[in-house]
């Protein structure tokens, strides 16, 4: 057997070296939380006998955490690199102390303080143009020490999106100056979440490689719509629960914007068509009027800030793709499987046509204790996976024989 799954192995080094094997003979459990929202997050649980490690010196803050995990005898894969930022104690009144000691990755420096500033660049005789989405992103993750890296498809629509801004609000020097970006009282890990949003990117720390952990990566849903790994129910998964709810019903977004020079106000409104599997867009003039119905459509909502021709792609796709997504939800677990990652793809298959096929992956639990490992996610269906047909996804309807 390739992989007997039944002997899990793990490494962890601090600041580069090998804990110490009293150290290790000591841990009682580990987790490790990777998510789409949210810092990744790793817990390591030891028993404090004597209360030897409540203040050791290696285990002080700031130090830095490298955790490696898998089957043996296959080589382990490289999961986490990131500081300690915490330590939590137990002092029961019967039984071991223990020491928890939480480590984060280096976006958690993102999220310390709030700044106030703008990008653009200054032209004499023009006035300020905006920086580029993702020049304003490489800045910002050369100041806290992180290289990005943009996927194609999703650095390919930053540039046409802000290409299209542009071209809108030439001719309009005051919706030029709308489309520069300000970071308002905000952490810089805010500021990108929503330059983020707005460009339909998803930000995912790379902790493979030597420069594991140091590595923020953008990715576009669209770069990944083929499976990372198939799971069955009956087969592999231990459970599973899918969820439908209404928030994704929404079928579209509609945003207002005022034109000056025929001092006229349009509604541009953006929608997913669930037969067709496609995006329309329409434009009409008048206040929150979609085009063909009257304003009280239930199934479209209206992005509740002013917004300029030159912003008003951004500011939909940052409104409508996140609702869309939400539409179908599932969570699962399995026997542990680091092929299950932050940001991939399952296809799940055995559970019929309506909640079968592909997923995304939005958050990976991975729990290492002395029952063994197990990994737990929460996964989304999007609405890119419904180009793809039902049978090729896996999502068949369940026959049952006479």
């Amino acid at each position: 057997m390739s992989n007997p799954r039944y002997a899990p192995e793990f490494k962890l080094l601090i600041d580069g070296s090998p804990v110490p094997a009293v150290l290790r003979s000591s841990i009682t459990g580990l987790s490790l939380q990777t998510s789409l929202e949210g810092v990744d997050r790793l817990e390591v649980t030891l028993a404090n006998e004597g209360l030897r490690w409540l203040d050791h010196a290696l285990l002080t803050l700031d130090r830095q955490i490298t955790f490696t995990l898998g089957y043996t005898p296959e080589p382990l894969t490289q999961m986490f690199v990131g500081p300690i930022v915490g330590h939590t104690a137990t002092f029961p009144s019967s039984g071991t102390p223990t020491l928890t000691v939480a480590a984060q990755d280096a976006r958690r420096e993102m999220q310390r303080g709030n700044k106030t500033r703008w990008f653009a660049i200054p032209i004499p005789t023009y006035g300020n143009m905006p920086i580029p989405d993702l020049a304003i992103a490489a800045v910002l993750n050369a100041e806290h020490g992180l290289i990005p890296l943009f996927e194609p498809v999703g650095a390919t629509l930053a540039v046409l999106l802000g290409g299209a801004s542009v071209a809108v609000s030439m001719n309009d020097p005051q919706a030029m100056q709308k489309m520069i970006r300000k970071q308002d009282g905000q952490s810089d890990y805010d500021f990108l979440g929503r330059i983020a949003l707005e460009n339909g990117w998803e930000m995912v720390v790379d902790h493979s490689g030597p420069l594991g952990g140091h590595v923020l990566r953008f990715m576009s849903p669209l770069d990944h719509l083929t499976p990372d790994v198939t799971l069955k129910y009956g087969r592999d998964l231990i459970d599973f629960s899918p969820r439908i709810s209404n928030v994704g019903q929404i079928a579209g977004v509609s945003a207002t914007i005022w034109q000056p020079d025929l001092k006229t106000e349009f509604t541009v409104s953006v929608g997913w068509d669930w037969d067709r599997q496609s995006l329309d867009i329409s434009i009409s003039p008048g206040f929150g009027m979609k085009a063909g119905t009257g304003s009280g459509d239930p199934t479209y909502t209206l992005v509740d800030k002013p917004v300029t021709r030159g912003d008003a792609a951004r500011t939909i796709v940052g409104t409508l793709l996140p609702r869309l997504n939400r539409r179908l939800t599932a969570s699962g677990s399995v026997v542990g499987d680091r092929r299950i990652s932050n940001g991939g793809v399952v296809r799940i298959e055995g559970v019929g046509e309506k909640f079968g096929g592909l997923y995304r992956v939005t958050s990976v639990t991975h729990n290492v204790d002395t029952g063994g490992w197990r990994t737990s996610f929460e996964l989304r269906k999007e609405i890119w996976f419904g180009s793809i047909p039902l049978p090729e996804q896996g999502a068949v309807p369940i026959r049952l024989s006479a």
